[in-house]
């Protein structure tokens, strides 16, 4: 039998308790009660925006619930980074993103406005894919070995398109196993650097995702060489790997995740990790990622982390063997 004591300490620990548990109940309940905003880094229409786009209306299915892209362009990424760290973390600011561009931001930038680890909340992984080394399909370069022998005569006469950090540092890897002095020209989205280089002969190459060069390719306007990754991939089986085209230091990949800014409470995340962790296995999604040379990469809030936490090493040591400069 509980003495009086006992008792009242018992019923003043649950009452405390109470609000807390309210409070949870309360916001598993009520999310989403409006509509949900997810931010994109690239413009609309890019390769970036077709993905975005893609899980926004897959999750918008899911929750019945209007699920609206914002387009926060500029900086590699950057600008989306910092917008959705600075967001209000109430659940309706979510970030679908590749997430190599919040591991590399510490190695590009000499000054951050946010921690890339810490003001953000990793929900969950969605899919890989590599980028495609392409040329020109009316170029005379049909392999890796062709294309730098010819940049090996231009020094830096010639020049690449970047579109992101990816295509960056993987052009800079291309040129630093060959010894190349082709000068980067920097492009916002993937589809103004592929009018320019299949336009004029402004460009000798660009590193691209793969939803961003498909049509080019399937229309005759590109010429893919290899993928970024070491060995090919079963999304791409007929373009060659970086190792057997002779770039040997070579073995990115970009991976896809969904991440929300600090502090959203704890049922929001386990819903949102639950939404998405359905959504990947469905056939369409598979059909589509695979249309896009991508594959699914299903996870959860704690591989999610330690991705990101490898991958902020793995791009440093990238970035350094690139030697590119970090940008103010």
């Amino acid at each position: 039998m509980l003495s009086r004591r006992k008792l009242l300490v018992s019923s003043a620990g649950a009452a405390l308790a109470a609000p807390t548990i309210l409070s949870s109940a309360f916001a598993q309940d009520a999310w989403p009660a409006k509509e949900i905003h997810t931010i994109c880094m690239f413009p609309a229409g890019s390769g970036a925006d077709i993905y975005v786009r893609f899980f926004a209306k897959k999750l918008q299915d899911a929750i019945g619930k209007t699920v609206v892209v914002e387009n926060k362009v500029g900086s590699f990424g950057n600008i989306a980074n910092e917008y959705v760290a600075r967001s209000k973390p109430d659940g309706y600011t979510i970030y679908i993103a590749p997430t190599n561009l919040l591991a590399i931001a510490p190695h590009l930038y000499s000054k951050l406005n946010y921690d890339p680890l810490n003001d953000f909340e990793h929900v969950t992984t969605l899919f890989k894919l590599p980028f495609i080394l392409t040329v020109p399909a009316k170029s005379p370069h049909k392999t890796v070995a062709d294309l730098a022998a010819y940049l090996k005569t231009q020094g830096d006469k010639a020049s690449y398109g970047s579109v992101s950090t990816v295509s960056l540092v993987s052009a800079e890897l291309f040129k630093q196993q060959f010894g190349l002095n082709t000068v980067e020209i920097k492009y916002k989205e993937s589809q103004a650097a592929v009018q320019e280089m299949t336009g004029t002969d402004n460009l000798a190459f660009i590193y691209i995702d793969p939803a961003g060069s498909a049509a080019p390719i399937a229309a005759g306007r590109l010429r893919p060489l290899c993928v970024t990754t070491k060995d090919r991939v079963d999304a791409l089986p007929n373009i060659p790997g970086s190792a057997e085209s002779g770039i040997m230091n070579s073995d990115v990949f970009s991976w896809w995740s969904v991440h929300t800014p600090k502090g959203v409470p704890k049922p929001v995340l386990d819903r949102l990790e639950k939404e998405f962790n359905a959504i990947v296995p469905q056939p369409d999604v598979k059909t589509f990622l695979a249309n896009t040379g991508s594959s699914i990469f299903p996870g959860n809030a704690k591989l999610a982390h330690q991705l990101l936490e490898q991958g902020i090493k793995d791009w440093g040591k990238y970035v350094a063997l690139a030697k590119i400069e970090k940008l103010s």
